[in-house]
C-alpha cells in the first residue's frame, strides 16, 4: 500500500497543522461559577454523628414489628414507582456504556449483491450499458477518532456522572418508600388505638346512661340528666364510624404502597404498643452529606455538568478522524473473488470550527449556566436535608419531654373521673361534674395516643432524613464492556 499524500509532502502537512491551530475558535471570557455550600455554612458540626444512633440498612427492624418488616420488603420488591426508578438508572448506565465506545476503533463488515439493468444512455459505457449484470461487494471498514482534546473522555465522565446520580436517586426512592410504608403503618396503628379509645368512651357513656336511668327511676335525677346521658351515645358511635372509615382507607393506601391490590391488607391490625422507639443522635455531623442519597445525586449532577463544559470546550478544537477500508468489488459475481477485484483506501478527515465561534461560545455559556443551576440545586438540597433532619431531631427531643408530662396528665384525669363517678353514685355531686371530667379523660386519652404515634412517626422521619442507612457506592459504578 502506498504512503499517504500528506506524509510525502512535509510542507502540506505543516500547512494543515497551521490551519488546524488557526481554526480553533476562541472561547471568550472566563466564567466564574457558583460556589457549592460548605458544611459549616449549612450548620453541620465538624464531628460525625454517633455511629450507634445512626440508621442501618434495614433501620425499620429496630421498630420490633415483624409484620412491618415483611410489608417494607414487599414494597421494595413490588412498588411500581420504585421499579420505574430502577429502570431510569439502568437507562443511564446503558448510555454511559455507549459513551465509553466513542474513542474506540470501530470495525464494520459489509457484504451485498445487486442485480441491475444498466441504462444504455447513462454514465456506464458498453458493453455494460443496456445489459443486466450481477454485482457484488465485500468490504471491511475501520474507523477511529483519537481523543486529542479530551472530548470523548468528557462525554464518558458526564454520562457516568448522570448514571451515578440515577443510582443515588434510586436509593433515595427506596429510602422514601420504606419510610412511607413505616409511617403509614404507624398512622394505621394510631387510628386503631383511637378506635379503642372511642370504644372505651362508648362503654363509659353506656355505663353513665345506665346509672342515670337508675337514678331517674329512683327519683334522684330529672329527665334533663337522663337526656344528657342519652345524647352521649350517638356522638361516641359516630366517632367510631368515622374512625372505621379512616382505618379502611389507611389499609388500602398501605397495600398499594406495597404493590398489592387495595384490599390485600383488610385484616391488618398493627398496635402502637408493639412498636419500639429508636435511638437518635445528639447532633448532626458533616457525614450527613455522604449518607443522604439525594445530596449525593445532586453532587454527581454538578460533576456531570462540569464534564459537559469540558466537552463544550473541546468543540473549539479540530475534530480528527481516521478511516480505512479493504475489500472486493466486481460486476459479475464470478469475478468477485479474483485478486483484480480488490479495492482499498484510507480516509483521514480534519474538521475545523472556523466560522462557528458564535455558536460554540453560546453553547459553552449554556453549559456553564447548567452547571450553575446544578450547583444551586445542590446547595438547596443540602439546606433542605439539614433542615429536615434538624427539625425531626428537635421534634423527637421535644416529644420525649411532652410524653413525660402527658403520662402524668392522663393519670390525674383518670383519677379525677373516678372520684367524680364515685361522688355521683353516692349522690354527692351532679351528673354535669361527671360529664366534664369524662371529657377531660377522653381528651387526654386521645392526646396520649397521638403523642405516642407522633414519637414513632418523627423517629421514622428522622431515620429517613439521616439517609436510611444508605452507604454511598456510586463512585464504584463503571461502564459495562459487554
Amino acid at each position: 500500500m502506498q504512503s499517504l499524500p500528506l506524509l510525502r509532502h512535509p510542507r502540506l502537512l505543516a500547512l494543515c497543522a497551521a490551519l488546524a491551530l488557526a481554526g480553533c475558535a476562541q472561547t471568550g471570557p472566563e466564567h466564574t461559577a457558583l460556589a457549592p455550600i460548605t458544611p459549616a455554612a449549612a450548620g453541620l458540626a465538624d464531628a460525625s454523628s454517633a455511629a450507634e444512633a445512626l440508621p442501618t440498612a434495614s433501620w425499620w427492624t429496630a421498630l420490633g414489628d415483624p409484620r412491618l418488616d415483611a410489608l417494607i420488603v414487599q414494597a421494595l420488591q413490588g412498588n411500581p414507582s420504585l421499579a420505574a426508578s430502577h429502570a431510569r438508572f439502568e437507562r443511564a448506565a446503558a448510555l454511559a456504556t455507549a459513551s465509553s465506545t466513542a474513542g474506540q476503533a470501530h470495525a464494520t463488515l459489509g457484504i451485498d449483491a445487486t442485480r441491475q439493468h444498466y441504462s444504455a444512455n447513462g454514465l456506464v459505457p458498453a458493453p455494460i450499458a443496456g445489459n443486466t449484470y450481477d454485482s457484488g461487494n465485500a468490504q471491511v471498514g475501520l474507523s477511529w477518532s483519537p481523543d486529542f482534546f479530551g472530548r470523548h473522555a468528557a462525554e464518558l465522565e458526564a454520562a457516568l456522572g448522570q448514571a451515578r446520580a440515577a443510582q443515588a436517586d434510586s436509593a433515595a426512592a427506596a429510602n422514601q418508600l420504606a419510610a412511607q410504608v413505616a409511617r403509614s403503618y404507624v398512622a394505621l396503628a394510631r387510628l386503631l388505638a383511637q378506635r379503642e379509645v372511642a370504644t372505651r368512651t362508648l362503654a363509659q357513656r353506656q355505663q353513665l346512661l345506665d346509672l342515670s336511668q337508675q337514678r331517674t327511676r329512683a327519683g334522684l335525677d330529672s329527665q334533663v340528666e337522663l337526656t344528657q346521658a342519652e345524647a352521649g351515645l350517638p356522638d361516641a358511635s359516630t366517632q367510631i364510624e368515622m374512625l372505621d372509615e379512616q382505618i379502611t382507607l389507611a389499609r388500602r393506601t398501605l397495600a398499594v404502597l406495597c404493590g398489592q391490590a387495595p384490599d390485600a391488607q383488610r385484616g391488618l391490625q398493627p398496635q402502637l404498643g408493639a412498636l419500639a422507639l429508636q435511638q437518635v443522635p445528639a447532633e448532626l455531623g458533616i457525614d450527613l452529606l455522604g449518607r443522604r442519597p439525594d445530596i449525593v445525586a445532586a453532587r454527581w449532577r454538578v460533576e456531570a455538568a462540569g464534564q459537559d463544559i469540558a466537552r463544550a470546550r473541546a468543540d473549539f478544537y479540530p475534530d480528527i478522524s481516521l478511516g480505512a477500508f479493504i475489500g472486493l468489488n466486481a460486476i459479475g459475481l464470478d469475478q468477485l473473488l479474483q485478486g483484480s477485484s480488490r479495492q482499498m483506501g484510507v480516509t483521514p478527515a480534519l474538521r475545523l470550527p472556523i466560522f462557528e465561534g458564535t455558536r460554540l461560545r453560546a453553547q459553552l455559556r449554556g453549559r456553564e449556566a447548567e452547571r450553575d443551576t446544578a450547583i444551586a440545586q445542590y446547595n438547596g438540597a443540602v439546606l433542605d436535608a439539614v433542615k429536615q433532619a434538624g427539625d425531626a431531631l428537635a421534634s423527637v427531643q421535644s416529644l420525649g419531654r411532652q410524653q413525660q408530662l402527658q403520662t402524668e396528665s392522663v393519670r390525674k384525669a383518670e383519677q379525677a373521673y373516678d372520684f367524680a363517678l364515685q361522688r355521683y353514685r353516692a349522690g354527692l355531686s351532679g351528673q354535669m361534674v361527671v360529664l366534664q371530667t369524662e371529657s377531660q379523660v377522653i381528651a387526654q386519652r386521645r392526646l396520649a395516643v397521638d403523642l405516642q404515634a407522633r414519637q414513632l412517626d418523627t423517629r421514622i422521619g428522622l431515620m429517613q432524613a439521616l439517609g436510611g442507612g444508605w452507604s454511598d457506592t456510586t463512585a464504584q459504578l463503571q461502564v459495562s464492556q459487554r
